[in-house]
């Protein structure tokens, strides 16, 4: 346990450093998100020269480590976010046609990543990060599927760009289309990869776009455990059928629900009892923010530049494509909800 955790202290201390820059730049500059910053020194730990070697080298274990476990962690906190209560207050259409743009724009971005010849793992993570909430969905999907950590990284980078670029475009169309503060908000709430990046791009018409913002984003969010648990039933599925035909017994299966899938619920149930006060909830988001935090500067630390463009053009099209087709759901929805 001891030798376990000298091994990873490294590199849990090089994110939490990384962590505090990218804080520190967030609050100087508010419109860069902590989140994408987060992500982007990860990338330049992994290319820059001089940080190279320390990244690959003695950080390693303990980036690696954040990326996959302290990336769950958050997870599981993600759910005090949640108040069921809040959810059921939009109402049966709304909360259907939630679950319609969710379904139509996983559908949507998977057949679109396939159209752009990207693997299937990689299509699979890009459709559950855009279309339910962004790196967390990605972690626990990969987890259920059992893909491996570094093949998430590419998926967890393209999520943060496009979430980004809704943060700077989504506002500059409310007036050209339009919008009314509350229609804004459900489409924020509705199109908008991560609950981070719903809340800066929602502020921007205030309060009441904000409000509804975040309902419509938390119903999303609550879709997490059951596409999870369905991406795990077919995985059981498809492992046992080979195995019942040829008469052999079926290798050791992931669990339907990861545990800290289970923990994600347990804590939604918890929030939406109205035990746990203001101040709880505030610390709570703070420490997931650090969680998160960490863990994509985990992945970003992880991927070489070189690979990124071997790949990452047919990906950065892909994710580009898909982001305009949940914009547009997300926006059809919105319409339809605000009368």
């Amino acid at each position: 346990m001891h030798q376990h955790f000298t091994r990873i202290l490294p590199g849990l201390l090089t994110a939490l450093v990384a962590l505090a820059v990218a804080f520190a730049l967030h609050a100087a500059v508010p419109a860069l998100p902590a989140m994408t910053l987060a992500v982007v020194l990860g990338l330049l730990a992994a290319n820059l020269p001089f940080t190279a070697v320390w990244a690959a080298g003695r950080a390693r274990p303990g980036l690696d480590f954040a990326g996959k476990h302290l990336m769950r962690a958050g997870i599981v906190l993600l759910g005090l976010k949640v108040a069921i209560t809040e959810v059921l207050g939009l109402g049966w259409a709304s909360l259907l046609l939630i679950t319609a743009v969710v379904l139509a724009s996983f559908a949507g971005t998977y057949g679109i990543s396939r159209l752009f010849r990207l693997p299937q793992e990689a299509s699979l993570l890009i459709a559950t990060g855009f279309s339910i909430c962004g790196a967390s969905a990605i972690g626990a999907m990969a987890a259920v599927r059992r893909i491996r950590h570094a093949d998430t990284v590419l998926p967890v980078a393209l999520v943060t760009l496009c979430g980004t670029l809704a943060i700077g475009a989504l506002p500059l169309l409310v007036h050209p289309l339009n919008l009314s503060a509350e229609v804004f908000g459900a489409w924020t709430g509705a199109s908008v990869h991560d609950v981070g990046q719903v809340v800066a791009t929602a502020q921007t018409a205030g309060p009441a776009a904000l409000g509804i913002a975040v309902v419509v984003k938390l119903t999303r969010v609550i879709l997490l455990a059951p596409m999870v648990a369905a991406a795990g039933l077919q995985q059981r599925l498809a492992a046992v059928q080979p195995s019942a035909a040829a008469g052999t017994p079926p290798e050791a299966l992931p669990p339907v629900v990861p545990l800290f899938v289970v923990g994600f619920v347990a804590l939604v149930a918890l929030r939406s009892t109205g035990w746990i006060s203001a101040g709880w909830l505030d610390a709570a988001a703070g420490l997931q923010d650090i969680l998160l935090g960490a863990a994509l500067f985990g992945l970003g630390s992880a991927v070489r530049i070189r690979t990124l463009l071997h790949t990452g053009l047919r990906a950065l099209l892909a994710a580009l494509v898909a982001w305009f087709l949940i914009a547009a759901l997300g926006l059809g929805a919105a319409l339809l909800m605000i009368q």
